[in-house]
């Protein structure tokens, strides 16, 4: 804070119009401030998620055996790039990159491979895919209903965000109006079908790692989630059948009382907004829940080291904002895919946080300090500012498709890297205290052979498949021309082994194809 006061008390809250009923509550109850349960971690901890995916699904499934055994509650699944964006591994636009950013799962068959010895029905599944992410999560039902275990039982998320993909990201397909309607046919067929997934992860992450402030993480974040809360209602749904299944996913970067303050004013203009807009009756409507990954961006290849205290750090902001899910990044990240063993002390620092930290005793153990409680209002009143301007545009859809959210962000992370280098921010190793020498890490690499393994067993599954794939398809393209829910047709295509390059090609026969304006 820039004040000039030494000492700090409750008069100095109350001038800035902070009221401990209005912006407080108790844990568990509106505006959830302090967390949107009672007990918060003294009654289950945050699901301890390690993000990992690479080469192929035999690989990823060592992987994940290995954090599994080593005390991971729940996997987090990254996808190849191909993947990401609906291509199959021999597809001639996905050469070289088939496997390298995550793993490649063109099939049914990848999906059981990936999965194999995984109990399904009690290891939470979260997958971080978007424009895609109605065909992902319908190899996941297929490869239960095989196993013969029930959708009721499965929990886990799908990303499924993907206006942040317009705006940050850039891993979309379709244009967005029919990629909001598949997003809200997951909500509608989840609700009925696959009661304890959440069906939408809306996502800040990536906006943050785009370069945007703490203020605009929240308020795109949140108009993301206003839009497809919108779209939903549009589509006849009610509220509470889809609300309390909507999560969220921040960055926990590197200002520690920010984030703390960012995750607190999150939760509670959600609750705000939510309730003025659609006076929902269940509380679970209201209730942000959110998972949080480590920043990505603030890794550095100099003195790889060093990550594994920035993620400490950032970790525990996370915990102290009230996360119900956590990633912690890997300290050779800024350099190539974690290796096992950078992997598990990211796991290790997650662990050491949980039961040697203290701070699992306490639910929102910094409340009611000045500078938690002020910043937590200033990035409310900030963000909730941006909204409105947003709205007055049309909502977050029709904010992106003008680029004001991409310029926003734009501006965000050009004053960022000026203060870099004008030295008015510090990062330690990289443009002070800075070492000679280069990085001694192992470091994992993805052979050549991955990609040329997995066309030929993507070939292998085409010329022994006995689905009638052509019958499915047909249905899909039929459903895609009118108002169907596609899940149903999805779900079938992938029963009929249908590739997810072969229903992405379908979909784009109708929806067509959206093109960057190059804001």
């Amino acid at each position: 804070m820039t004040d000039s006061k030494l000492f700090f008390d409750a008069d100095d809250l109350t001038a800035r119009g902070f009221d401990p009923a209005h912006d407080l509550g108790a844990p568990g109850a509106f505006p959830y401030t302090r967390g949107p349960q009672a007990s918060m971690y003294r009654g289950k901890l945050w699901t301890m998620r390690q993000y990992a995916g690479f080469s192929t699904a035999a690989e990823s499934n060592k992987r994940y055996r290995y954090l599994l055994e080593r005390g991971t509650t729940g996997l987090s699944v990254a996808f190849d790039l191909p993947t990401q964006i609906g291509m199959d591994s021999d597809d001639p636009r996905a050469r070289g990159e088939v496997g390298n950013v995550g793993v490649a799962i063109d099939s049914i068959d990848d999906m059981e491979m990936l999965f194999d010895a995984i109990p399904l029905d009690r290891v939470s599944i979260s997958m971080t895919i978007n424009a895609p992410a109605s065909i992902l999560l319908a190899l996941l039902l297929v490869v239960a209903e095989r196993r013969g275990i029930a959708w009721k039982a499965l929990s886990g998320t799908i990303q499924n965000d993907i206006l942040k993909e317009y705006a940050a990201r850039g891993t979309y397909i379709f244009p967005p109006a029919p990629s909001l309607r598949l997003v809200t046919d997951v909500f509608e067929f989840c609700g009925k079908e696959v009661p304890r997934w959440n069906t939408i992860s809306v996502s800040g992450y990536h906006i943050r790692e785009a370069g945007s402030t703490a203020v605009q993480e929240v308020a795109f974040t949140l108009a993301n989630g206003l839009q497809y809360v919108q779209a939903a209602v549009d589509r006849g749904l009610d509220i509470d059948s889809f609300a309390p299944r909507i999560s969220f996913f921040f960055n926990a970067h590197n200002d520690f009382l920010e984030e703390v303050a960012k995750f607190r004013a999150a939760r509670k203009l959600w609750a705000q907004l939510m309730r003025e807009r659609y006076a929902p009756k269940d509380p679970k409507s209201l209730a942000l829940r959110f998972h949080a990954q480590t920043a990505g961006s603030t890794l550095t290849a100099q003195q790889p080291e060093n990550n594994v205290v920035r993620v400490a750090y950032q970790a525990m902001a996370a915990v102290l904002g009230g996360c119900q899910s956590l990633h912690t990044n890997s300290r050779d990240e800024a350099l190539a895919l974690p290796t096992e063993e950078s992997a598990k002390i990211a796991l290790r620092t997650q662990q050491v946080l949980a039961f040697e930290s203290g701070v699992t005793q306490f639910a929102d153990p910094l409340a009611g300090s000045y500078e938690i409680e002020s910043r937590t209002l200033d990035i409310e009143r900030g963000a909730r500012a941006l909204i409105e301007r947003i709205d007055a545009m049309g909502g977050a859809r029709a904010a992106i498709e003008s680029g004001f959210v991409q310029h926003e962000i734009g501006e965000s992370a050009y004053l960022a890297q000026r203060a870099l280098e004008e030295k008015k921010a510090i990062v330690v190793g990289v443009n002070e205290f800075v070492d000679d020498g280069s990085a001694t890490l192992p470091i994992m690499s993805i052979d050549e052979s991955v990609e040329r393994d997995q066309v030929a067993r993507l070939e292998a599954f085409r010329s022994s498949r006995k689905g009638d794939v052509r019958a499915a398809l047909s249905v899909l393209d039929a459903a895609a021309r009118n108002d169907t829910n596609l899940m149903p047709a999805i779900v079938e295509c992938v029963r009929q082994d249908c590739t997810v390059g072969e229903i992405v090609n379908t979909l784009k026969e109708t929806f067509g194809e959206h093109k960057d304006q190059g804001f």
